[in-house]
């Protein structure tokens, strides 16, 4: 159940498909950050306008160019300083859920972070999106891709210490075998893990794989692959809300959603300029 904060607007939840992983959305034009600190990791991402923060006995400023990072139990406060407004996204990964990244990385210790802000504009989209999956959700296997993906290259991009993340094998076969079970399977709810074992890679190593071998990721795969058993329901007749479910979305807003993004119209629209 989100927290609703009435001077300042903020939003707090945890995600049910990850133990020990909270989110935070939060819109603030008079806040003041005391000195504090998680035993979570923690990684925000700002919207829009910034803030000041001290941490390590400096200050730095958190704006939309920039990713920050804290590592568990590292100190650090926050203020509003030039902008009037402060806008931002925060992710809070307490032990089970960094074990559950790690896992699905491959690695059993995650880096140790010697900066608190990086200017990746990349990576900040890439969370921005992970967050907002979070809140909308109704994907779990989008929700874990993006994890997977956003905390893997911050990792290897950015983490000291810690240990590789290994690296996929560059093996169409592979990606040959967990097409088949996506294409037998389409309708069911397919994890990452799943698909994965099927080929004996990570999570992480399965999204490198597909990129590699399809130029998508495992969930647009998918996507295209339930696409297409919709198109099959909807000629066939069936119902628009019958071919979503049968084509593995979870509803019909989902289907349009998809099929708009893909076609640029709606299931309706193109049956009605099928039958026309």
């Amino acid at each position: 159940m989100a927290r609703i904060d009435t001077r300042n607007s903020s939003r707090y939840w945890r995600d049910p498909h990850v133990p020990g992983l909270s989110c935070l959305a939060a819109d603030f034009t008079s806040h003041e950050y005391a000195p504090h600190s998680h035993d979570a990791f923690v990684v925000a991402v700002t919207e829009a306008g910034g803030s000041e923060f001290k941490s390590r006995g400096s200050t730095e400023e958190a704006s939309a160019a920039t990713l920050l990072v804290f590592n568990p139990a590292e100190p650090h406060s926050g203020r509003m300083g030039w902008s009037k407004r402060w806008r931002y996204r925060g992710l809070y990964l307490s032990k089970p859920a960094i074990e559950a990244v790690g896992r699905s990385l491959g690695i059993g210790a995650t880096p140790y972070f010697t900066a608190n802000a990086f200017k990746d504009e990349a990576l900040v989209a890439s969370f921005l999106a992970l967050h907002q999956a979070l809140d909308d959700g109704r994907d779990a296997l989008e929700e874990h891709e993006l994890l997977v993906s956003s905390f893997g290259v911050l990792f290897r991009r950015h983490g000291s210490g810690g240990e590789p993340i290994p690296a996929a094998p560059r093996d169409r076969e592979l990606a040959g075998l967990v097409q088949a079970l996506m294409n037998e399977r389409y309708s069911e709810e397919l994890t990452l893990d799943e698909m994965g074992t099927v080929v004996g890679l990570t999570p992480f190593q399965l999204i490198g794989l597909f990129k590699r071998a399809t130029g998508l990721t495992p969930h647009a795969y998918l996507t295209q692959v339930r696409l297409k058993a919709a198109f099959r329901e909807l000629k066939a007749g069936t119902p628009i809300v019958e071919a979503a479910l049968a084509a593995g979305f979870c509803d019909q807003s989902a289907l349009n959603k998809h099929f708009k993004r893909c076609f640029g119209i709606t299931p309706l629209q193109w049956l009605r300029a099928a039958r026309g």
